[in-house]
């Protein structure tokens, strides 16, 4: 499950298709919010009723990707407010606990879009160079998440299984 952040894609995109496989497999310029999720032939049309019953809970939000950080091997924009995300991600852990972020590898999900990864530092750091000296003066990027997207990838290709609309207010 994504958060599509299209509006990066100017700033990203030709550094994800060079340093970031997913983004060569169809995974658009994103912020996980459950990764894995059940296996695709799993999702009964209930699961996708109570997904989008969940989602419908929250409202869209704005946010913005404020700075480059790096995890070992790997370089992220991260989002600010992080909160939303990690309300998103805890209320589908807490409806599915049998599916925690990244496998339960972590101990604190941090949400990010990740703009290269696996990489040894060196090269990130020449990536990093290269990011703030294309695109450092257009952070921060402003962005709005209006949607949750279901992705999977029983084809060899991530693609869009089902989309929830977060609510609006108007």
């Amino acid at each position: 499950m994504i958060i599509a952040v299209p509006e990066t894609e100017p700033l990203v995109k030709e550094l994800r298709e060079r340093f970031d496989y997913s983004a060569g497999v169809g995974v658009p310029a994103h912020i996980t919010i459950l990764y894995p999720f059940m296996p695709p032939h799993e999702i009964t049309p209930a699961v996708v009723a109570e997904l989008r019953d969940l989602f419908a809970r929250f409202s869209a939000f704005e946010f913005a990707l404020t700075e480059l950080r790096r995890f070992p091997e790997y370089l992220h924009l991260f989002p600010s407010p992080a909160e939303p995300f990690k309300m998103l991600t805890n209320a589908v852990v807490e409806r599915y606990p049998k599916y925690p972020p990244y496998g339960g590898a972590f101990a604190e999900v941090i949400p990010h879009l990740t703009v290269a990864g696996e990489i040894e530092a060196a090269q990130l750091d020449d990536i990093e160079r290269e990011f703030m000296r294309q695109h450092g003066a257009q952070l921060p990027v402003k962005a709005k998440a209006n949607e949750v997207r279901l992705i999977e990838n029983s084809s060899g290709r991530w693609e869009v299984r089902q989309a929830y609309q977060l609510a609006t207010h108007n």
